[in-house]
């Protein structure tokens, strides 16, 4: 078995059905060629029946099928890779995102950096498979969790899982699942026309400090927080859509999706899950940061708040500088009212008053921004931004800096919130320095990496 857990720890925690070991190992039952999560309330099978697993598609890829009871595609994302290398972590993380049914192997090394005979001897070191396979795996446990979850129909579930024609869906689910579609959509009870889900994270989680840094800097139109949830519209790929999430229990959020092309489903809920940080381990990260002076602040379960893309991550970061929260998101919503664009004929978007989406680049770049009260400077920083954005919407924010008016905060504020990047301390931000320089001995980007991105939430949170 290859991951970070020793079998006596597997043993001792899929015995206590331990919550805080979901999705960081599988458990595969020999005699009845099932696997399952440690927290399966089926009655715990003999150990010298069981295999364990680092990943669920290692354990498809060994010839067991998902069990139908605890639903291994529900899991929360897996930590075993916490060994491997970064460029092996980036690629099971674009594969995650639909990188190979957007794109073919030799793009997404390309994109990696590397060859693609490389990137085949990354994944045959570290999962006993190709790319191709592992992303095949993925779009089947994916279109599982439609099935269970969704009243789509199997043709728009094969389209939105990567395949392109229902035979092919239908062979590959069987041949590798051990099961049919209309299996698992029998024991489905969904009646909403809306996609709803279940997803899921690992405790520790604070949903009340997520909510409220979204209520702050909340976009009129755009996003709209209540006491318990969460919802805005978005543009990916050309779909458009709504999403709404919620605490459904202890352990996952409810998600409610709107969009207009299944196509993109499976990589708009990979956003969601960036977004929302879902995948973070908050235990593992704060017992790194209490080892340094930062553990007198600590505030259980913080994770990133994100936000849709780096586009709009720069956009606010632009607005924001120099200026309060306050000013920074007034200016924000006069942006949006501005040049925000309507949703047309789209069907109703949740609770959201006087839906929109978030302006393009293009709008901006047309518009003189006249209805702006802030320099000149900071209008033609914008434009300049708008006009690098236009060209290169996914480059990295680092590439920002000649671009005049965009410095170093900006960028890493960008990393921060549109990449969720874990590692960004900013330590030039005059609230974490407020903060930082009362700590003995002062906090440093090296102390606190790989987790900088953590610290600095928690120094925000310790200012409020």
């Amino acid at each position: 078995m290859n991951t970070e857990l020793s079998i006596a720890q597997c043993q001792q925690a899929r015995l206590a059905r331990d919550a805080r070991f979901d999705g960081r190992f599988f458990i595969a039952v020999k005699t009845t060629k099932i696997f399952c999560r440690p927290i399966c309330p089926a009655t715990a099978p003999k150990e010298t029946n069981v295999e364990y697993f680092p990943c669920a598609v290692m354990a498809l890829d060994s010839g067991y099928r998902p069990c139908l009871r605890c639903r291994p595609d529900s899991a929360p994302g897996s930590w075993a890779w916490l060994g491997a290398s970064t460029t092996f972590q980036r690629a099971v993380q674009l594969i995650e995102q639909g990188a190979l049914q957007e794109s073919n192997l030799t793009e997404l090394s390309d994109r990696l950096g590397i060859t693609d005979r490389y990137l085949r001897q990354l994944f045959n070191t570290h999962l006993g498979m190709s790319p191709k396979r592992y992303a095949q795996y993925h779009q089947l446990m994916f279109a599982k969790q439609l099935l269970h979850n969704s009243n789509l129909v199997v043709a728009d579930i094969a389209l939105a899982s990567g395949f392109n024609s229902v035979r092919r869906f239908n062979d590959a689910f069987q041949t590798i699942l051990k099961l049919t579609p209309s299996q698992v959509r029998k024991s489905a009870k969904v009646s909403s026309s809306v996609i709803q889900m279940q997803i899921a994270f690992r405790q520790p989680m604070n949903w009340a400090h997520m909510l409220a840094f979204y209520r702050l800097r909340a976009v009129t139109g755009v996003e709209l927080i209540d006491e318990e949830s969460y919802q805005r519209t978005f543009v990916h790929n050309g779909a458009q859509g709504w999403f709404k999430v919620m605490p459904a229990n202890e352990n996952t959020l409810s998600l409610e999706l709107i969009i207009d092309d299944v196509s993109q489903i499976k990589s708009v809920i990979s956003r969601i899950r960036r977004m929302l940080d879902l995948d973070a381990n908050t235990a593992l990260i704060e017992e790194h940061l209490s080892q340094s002076s930062l553990r007198s602040i600590l505030s259980p379960g913080l994770r990133i708040p994100g936000v849709w893309d780096v586009w709009e991550a720069g956009v606010r970061a632009i607005l924001g500088q120099q200026v309060s929260v306050a000013g920074a998101i007034t200016q924000l919503n006069r942006l949006v009212a501005a040049l925000g664009y309507s949703l047309d004929d789209t069907p109703c978007f949740g609770d959201i008053d006087n839906a929109c989406f978030f302006p393009e680049p293009m709008s901006v770049l047309n518009s003189d921004l006249m209805f702006f009260k802030m320099p000149q400077s900071r209008k033609d920083t914008l434009h300049r931004f708008a006009d690098f954005i236009q060209s290169n919407r996914d480059t990295d924010p680092e590439q920002w800096l000649d671009i005049k008016g965009i410095g170093p905060w900006t960028i890493n504020y960008a990393k921060l919130r549109g990449q969720s990047n874990p590692d960004c301390f900013l330590v030039s931000d005059l609230i974490v320095n407020r903060v930082v320089e009362k700590l003995d001995p002062t906090p440093t980007s090296e102390s606190v990496s790989p987790w900088g991105s953590y610290a600095t939430f928690h120094c925000w949170n310790a200012y409020s």
